[in-house]
């Protein structure tokens, strides 16, 4: 299933994308598309039921604001240096162990929402990435098909960094991750089963038209199943959960000088197969 939430920000509605590409509420159904749902087996086979049934409205879609697809989201889990290509383009050594970082829940926005550039930026830079949502709580998991299992499905993250505060200002990466709409997520949450593998997905990106990012899950270090595995020997993760899983080769750190780094007015376009696409417009803080 394709699963979404529409309408203005904080009064999004929840809604399912069918096989047909039509919008249908299930506003009727369910009160929203959250951790507590994507816990309850019940209540994702009532919505099952009701999409073959052909019984769910549809809603039309012209104009219509698509919203992050999940709400009231946990906490955000970020894996860094997780691809070979990216690693090597940044001239950085493989982790022997995830790199860990956090993202606030509040940086969430829409696929096509504004980013802003944060004030006194020169570095904000771009990173397309799988984001898997948790739909079982996990803790202490003892395997990567064990973590796989705890997936209720994933979505298109957009990881968006400002390099300078991350890495030149001294302390953690936080600062430069925690930008106001730095964490663009959606269009849609796709069900674990109809994904199918994590491990063969395509990812791309462009900045004003232009491809910046070509890459595939499969040059993921540490893949998502160990990724959830890994992750739950630190912290219990909960339904509703999100980890970003890295960046392929592309981003603007690893070209060369002078670095392409974002400005307000470009925009940017990403997608991952099967996930859907994000567009978004920079605008200044």
């Amino acid at each position: 299933m394709k699963l979404l939430r529409v309408g203005t920000a904080g009064q999004e509605r929840p809604a399912l994308l069918d096989d047909e590409g039509v919008l249908r509420d299930l506003s009727g159904l369910v009160a929203d598309i959250d951790g507590a749902l994507l816990a309850d087996e019940a209540a994702l086979g009532r919505i099952r039921a009701a999409a073959d049934s052909g019984e769910l409205l549809a809603l039309d879609g012209e104009g219509l604001r698509v919203g992050p697809p999940v709400a009231r989201i946990g906490k955000i889990v970020c894996i860094g240096l997780n691809y070979h290509d990216h690693a090597r383009e940044t001239g950085a050594e493989p982790p022997a162990e995830p790199v860990i970082f956090f993202k606030a829940a509040d940086t969430v926005v829409g696929p096509n929402d504004t980013v802003l550039v944060p004030r006194g930026s020169v570095k904000t830079d771009w990173e397309v990435e799988l984001a898997v949502v948790i739909g079982r709580t996990a803790r202490y998991l003892e395997s990567a098909e064990d973590g796989l299992a705890h997936v209720a499905g994933y979505a298109v993250a957009h990881d968006v960094s400002e390099r300078e505060f991350q890495i030149e200002r001294g302390g953690t990466w936080d600062k430069g991750k925690n930008c106001e709409t730095f964490n663009p997520l959606g269009p849609w949450l796709v069900t674990a089963d109809e994904v199918g593998d994590p491990q063969d997905l395509s990812l791309r990106l462009w900045v004003n038209g232009e491809l910046k990012q070509d890459g595939t899950t499969a040059e993921q270090i540490f893949p998502v199943g160990e990724v959830v595995r890994y992750v739950s020997q630190f912290m219990t993760l909960h339904p509703g959960d999100v980890i970003n899983t890295g960046t392929p080769a592309g981003v603007a750190l690893g070209q060369p000088e002078p670095k392409p780094f974002l400005r307000a007015g470009d925009v940017v376009e990403l997608e991952i197969s099967g996930l859907g696409r994000q567009r978004q417009e920079l605008m200044g803080a």
